[in-house]
């Protein structure tokens, strides 16, 4: 089976990084931090960015820059493996599956994470959006992963944390299995239409090689 990996909130924590990029975007411009902010981990940047820039196109485009640049320096490095993910991989990689990424993050910025994880060798593939794209593109991302797999959409599944993923893996008419302790939530998960939900990675193992 070919397995997709959504990266932010399903086998990293990287909320730290991700949220401290953001500040220094919105530092950099003048702009006062929001309290909430685990919303933006998950959504593409300039998604996130608009309302707080009155939608102007050249000040979202700054923030986004502002926010590459910190991501570059030290953002990257700033997240934690969440407990049961490595051995998790590893029953997979023992089951004979496939394993690839699909994440929100620009390859640039999730290359180096994933090289640097101690179970990085594992994904055959990683693919992120183009930089300049506006949109989540996970649907068009599973579809690409399909055709250089010659996969058949009955022979895959996209596992996230958020609604993205699950609706990426809806559109590709994917079995899409959301996991529970990431930055999304069940109902939001269930409303997407995932068709299954993960506990913790034991249980999303259990779940692909049952």
């Amino acid at each position: 089976m070919l397995c997709l990996f959504d990266l932010d909130g399903t086998l990293i924590d990287s909320e730290i990084g991700i949220l401290g990029c953001v500040r220094h975007a919105l530092t950099q411009l003048g702009v006062a931090h929001p309290a909430e902010m685990r919303h933006w981990i998950g959504p593409p940047l300039r998604h996130s960015f608009a309302p707080l820039l009155d939608h102007d196109h050249d000040r979202v485009e700054q923030a986004v820059e502002f926010y590459h640049e910190r991501f570059h320096a030290i953002g990257w490095q700033e997240h934690t493996v969440y407990p049961g993910i490595e051995s998790m991989i590893g029953r997979l990689q023992a089951a004979g599956h496939t394993l690839a990424v699909v994440t929100s993050k620009p390859e640039r910025h999730a290359r180096p994470i994933i090289e640097h994880l101690p179970f990085g060798a594992a994904f055959s593939r990683l693919y992120g959006p183009d930089p300049s794209s506006p949109h989540s593109e996970k649907a068009t991302m599973i579809a690409a992963a399909l055709a250089d797999f010659n996969a058949e959409p009955e022979h895959a599944v996209m596992i996230g944390d958020r609604h993205f993923d699950i609706d990426g893996a809806v559109a590709n008419r994917v079995r899409g299995v959301g996991v529970l302790w990431g930055f999304g939530t069940r109902a939001e998960l269930e409303k997407a239409g995932a068709d299954e939900l993960a506990r913790d990675p034991e249980h999303l193992a259990q779940l692909l090689t049952s």
